[in-house]
């Protein structure tokens, strides 16, 4: 063990560095020769690049890996390898998060026998679409002191932007409509657009179904027993619930709804860098697909 930092930052006038040599057996002829060391170029690239390194991952709040953190390192034009990217965080004991398993939440409506067929057939690529053209949606539950919260939501395929939430202590048809109309407003779709969810009764219902027509969309349904048909939902749950619902307690409904919203609007739709988007933000990506500059662009 390396007793020569302890004895540099304890030395004062009533310890000297003579007594702590002589307490701690070590020679001082050794320690001032390390005293005097000059550290290398790379140990000192090394220390810039470990202090950029903390930063990026204290900004994800604690939830970037290797991939995510090197793709911030480049984006701020700093160039790296990912070994020393992963040697420097496992040095710091950083690690990024990693998914559990999770439950259903929505159930088929058994009487919806003439379903609408599956539109998308996994086609889930951004590049292969434009914005407001396909949209999904699902919901998922959020435990509270309180009792349990649901979070319905809105995706653009072509972008992974969260263009529509609603919350609630119900499940009802209600929910998945109040989600669908935030989105509806916020970005004016045209007649034509494609809805995608899975079979759960909520996006079976007539209230669904009658606001859906209302607006010209048309609907999209998952096959039955087939949870990768609408993976980009399933997968946006399961980051917001990594990222923020298992990491921090929500004793109230009202303490969950406004930790949510900050996860949507602040972090994941405008800091959050996606693989799928080339580690570009939700935000920056719909800017890159109508030719408009990106914040840091313009920067």
């Amino acid at each position: 063990m390396n007793l020569y930092p302890f004895i540099e930052a304890e030395k004062t006038e009533q310890h000297t560095v003579r007594k702590a040599c002589v307490m701690l057996e070590v020679s001082r002829a050794a320690y001032y020769q390390w005293s005097k060391h000059t550290p290398s170029p790379r140990a000192l690239a090394s220390q810039t690049l470990t202090t950029h390194v903390v930063r990026i991952h204290e900004d994800s709040r604690g939830t970037y890996g290797v991939p995510r953190v090197l793709a911030q390192l480049r984006r701020d034009g700093i160039r790296t390898g990912p070994k020393r990217v992963a040697r420097l965080m496992r040095e710091r004991g950083l690690v990024g998060r990693s998914r559990r398993r999770s439950r259903r939440t929505t159930i088929a409506d058994p009487e919806a026998r003439t379903a609408p067929p599956d539109l998308l057939r996994r086609e889930f690529a951004p590049r292969q679409r434009a914005l407001n053209v396909a949209w999904v949606g699902d919901i998922t539950y959020v435990r509270t002191w309180e009792g349990w919260l649901y979070l319905a939501s809105v995706i653009d395929l072509a972008s992974r932007r969260v263009v529509g939430w609603a919350m609630a202590d119900h499940m009802r048809a209600s929910l998945v409509c109040d989600a669908l109309r935030m989105a509806i407003a916020a970005r004016s779709p045209a007649p034509g657009l494609i809805f995608h969810s899975d079979r759960g009764s909520q996006y079976t219902s007539a209230d669904f179904q009658q606001l859906l027509a209302s607006h010209e969309i048309r609907q999209s349904l998952s096959r039955p027993r087939q949870c990768w048909d609408n993976a980009v939902a399933e997968s946006w749950f399961a980051t917001l619930k990594l990222e923020l619902i298992y990491r921090e307690p929500l004793p109230t409904q009202t303490r969950a709804r406004l930790a949510i919203f900050e996860f949507i609007e602040v972090f994941y739709n405008r800091r959050r860098l996606h693989s799928s988007l080339d580690y570009a933000t939700p935000v920056e990506y719909e800017l890159r697909k109508v030719g408009q500059p990106t914040p840091a662009q313009a920067a």
